[in-house]
Formats: structure tokens, C-alpha cells, sequence
């Protein structure tokens, strides 16, 4: 095979399909990159035998053909190229690469031993605008478990009921939500756990106006984007039932300046001890939120900050990182937050037309 292409496409193309190549598989072939040129278009693979990604480009293919050149090393090369032309010429045996003034010849791959990309029958597929999908992902990825040994946690629920597409992620210490309308779909129905992670990899794409397609299939999920194609497999069990932790009622309620709380939040942790809680001292008659912090041998913090709120006085202490996850996720300039009782999960709501809402579990106050 032989072909040219530019440094800055090549190397974008590379930084996508770099997340499907196995970083700590006994096999060989899966640390490597497919490449395959027919026509006027490069087509680049890689798989962990979880996660495939398939990326096509535009190239001056001289010579087709097919090669499985090692991922890491030759995106390496190709990222400290010149931003000039760059010429492959490649067989089952090795690649030369070269660029400007510079030359590299690397051992390669049998392409007869990578794996087929999967060819999926899926079922049902929604659509979204790619700015509204990463906006989604961003206020509630944050949020999933990072222990792999409950597996359905480092998951999002994606449903969608009544046009209404819904994220979910809780770690069981927080839970986020949020919702935005889709256009007109006929996937109703459509639901899936599909891992956090994978979710952020999507939204980090480059920004255009294009959709992103999510189609599932019975164990498997194909999320198509540009000139993109991502299939993973559907993370498997029971999502907990989340509605059950959402009261439908309150005992106060406040609403308060996201950026000022923000940045009472962060002054608050300067004392630097995680396991010292933020508590929230909310006063309705005054108008006021307290909030402070005590840190053994180092000090004390506190500061007031304005609300507008209703109900009854409260007191409420949170976790300040998991606070500052959820406060980073809200778009508008004010926050709700609900409480019921000190001892109950507090709720911090962004008002409409933001669909978005985050649950954290209180710090027993001592």
C-alpha cells in the first residue's frame, strides 16, 4: 500500500482510533492500528475486543492495500511530524514513513491476523445534536463509579421517553440527572447502561454541527459520528431504581448565586482535608446561607452568602468535592437547592430551560 495525507488530518484520525487499541492485551495484533486505502479514502481500525473504532479519511492513495502498523509508536512519529505532507508506504512486513526531511522505518503487523470490525444488526437508533450530547454527558459522566467490582456504576442510563432523551449516572454517594428534548425519533423505548467513560471519549470528539447516531443492538452499542463508527458493548444488570431516592416533597428550599456558591465552596476546602465536611447553616428569616468548615489542628472556616428561599431552617453538611462536581455541571446563574432533613440527600436543581438535577447524600454533622 502507498498514499499521502496531511500531518494535522492523519494525527486527528489517529487520536480517535488510538482509544480502541488494547493497552495491556497478551496479543500483539490489538496494540496495532489497521490501516486499509482503496479509492481515495484511508481507513483506519482498532479494537480491545470491547471497544472497536473504525475512522475513514480522505487520501491520495497511489497503491491499495491493507497493513497493521503498532499504534502508539507510529501515532508518536506521525504527532512530531511537520505539519506538511506525510508519505506511507506499507506491507505485512514494515512501514516507512516519511515527512519533510524526515524518514522512520518501523516493523509491522500481519494484517491477516486483526480482527474483522463487527458488523452489528441493531435495532433502534436515535440521533442527537453533537453540541446538546456532550453538554448531557458532561453534567452527568462525572458522576459514575470508579469501582469496577459494580460494573452496571461506572455506567450512564440512557432512555428515552416521549422525545425526551435522559441521562443517568449515580456512584450510590450522588446522582445526576438530566434531560433534553430530541427531534422526532421512533425509538421509543430505547434504553441502555453504557459506560461513562466510553460516553466522555464521544463528547470529546471535535465540535460540528453534525448528529450523533446512537443505535443499539442486543449486547452491543454503535455510536456513528462524521466519518466515525464506535462499537462497544452494553454494560450488563439491573441500573439501580434512582426514582425511588427523589422525595416528592421538601422542607426548604433556596435559591442561590452558582457562582458565588462556587466559589464559597472552593474557599471552604483551602483547608484542605477531604474528610471535613461543608456545612450549609441556611436561615430563611435572614436570607442567609452560612457556610463552614472545620478542620482538626488546622482551622476553621466560614462565610455567608445570600439566598431567596421558603420553608424552614436547616442545617445540612456535604462532602465539598462532590459538591464542586455538581455545582461545575450547572449552566444557569442560579441553583435550587432542596433539603427535606439533615440526615437526607440534598438536591441542587438548575432552573428551566436547564434540565439538570444532582443528588448528594449529607456528612452526619457531629
Amino acid at each position: 500500500m502507498k498514499f499521502s495525507i496531511n500531518q494535522s488530518e492523519l494525527q486527528n484520525a489517529l487520536s480517535v482510533v488510538l482509544k480502541g487499541v488494547a493497552s495491556r492485551s497478551t496479543l500483539p495484533i490489538l496494540s496495532g492500528i489497521y490501516l486499509e486505502v482503496r479509492g481515495d479514502e484511508l481507513t483506519l481500525q482498532t479494537t480491545d475486543l470491547e471497544l472497536s473504532v473504525q475512522y475513514t479519511v480522505a487520501a491520495l492513495v497511489e497503491e491499495e492495500g491493507r497493513a497493521v502498523v503498532p499504534g502508539k509508536l507510529f501515532a508518536d512519529i506521525v504527532k512530531n511530524l511537520s505539519d506538511a505532507a506525510v508519505h506511507v508506504v506499507a506491507d505485512e512486513e514494515g512501514a516507512i514513513i516519511t515527512c519533510d526531511t524526515a524518514s522512520f522505518s518501523i516493523k509491522a503487523l500481519n494484517p491477516e491476523d486483526f480482527p474483522g470490525f463487527p458488523h452489528v444488526d441493531t435495532t433502534q437508533k436515535i440521533n442527537i445534536p453533537f453540541n446538546r450530547f456532550t453538554s448531557m454527558v458532561r453534567r452527568v459522566a462525572r458522576v459514575v463509579s470508579k469501582d469496577e467490582s459494580r460494573a452496571i456504576l461506572t455506567g450512564v442510563l440512557i432512555t428515552l421517553e416521549e422525545h425526551h432523551l435522559k441521562m443517568v449516572a449515580t456512584d450510590s454517594y450522588r446522582l445526576a440527572i438530566t434531560e433534553a428534548e430530541v427531534p422526532e425519533t421512533t425509538a421509543e423505548g430505547f434504553q441502555a447502561v453504557i459506560a461513562g467513560s466510553f460516553l466522555q471519549d464521544i463528547a470529546a470528539l471535535p465540535k460540528t454541527d453534525d448528529p450523533v447516531s446512537i443505535a443499539l443492538a442486543e449486547n452491543q452499542i454503535v455510536v456513528t459520528y462524521q466519518d466515525t463508527k464506535f462499537v462497544n458493548r452494553r454494560l450488563e444488570g439491573n441500573f439501580p431504581n434512582y426514582r425511588q431516592l427523589l422525595p416528592d416533597s421538601h422542607a426548604t428550599r433556596v435559591s442561590m448565586p452558582v457562582e458565588h456558591l462556587v466559589g464559597a465552596v472552593k474557599r471552604a476546602s483551602l483547608l484542605g482535608q477531604s474528610s471535613s465536611p461543608i456545612k450549609f447553616d441556611i436561615n430563611i428569616a435572614s436570607q442567609t446561607t452560612q457556610l463552614s468548615t472545620i478542620a482538626q489542628d488546622i482551622g476553621s472556616t466560614q462565610e455567608m452568602i445570600s439566598c431567596q428561599g421558603e420553608g424552614e431552617d436547616v442545617e445540612i453538611a456535604f462532602n465539598y468535592a462532590y459538591l464542586l462536581d455538581g455545582l461545575s455541571a450547572v449552566g444557569t446563574e442560579e441553583v435550587f437547592l432542596e433539603v427535606q432533613s439533615s440526615l437526607k440527600p440534598g438536591i441542587f436543581k438548575a432552573p428551566e430551560p436547564e434540565n439538570f438535577l444532582y443528588l448528594v447524600m449529607p456528612v452526619r454533622i457531629s
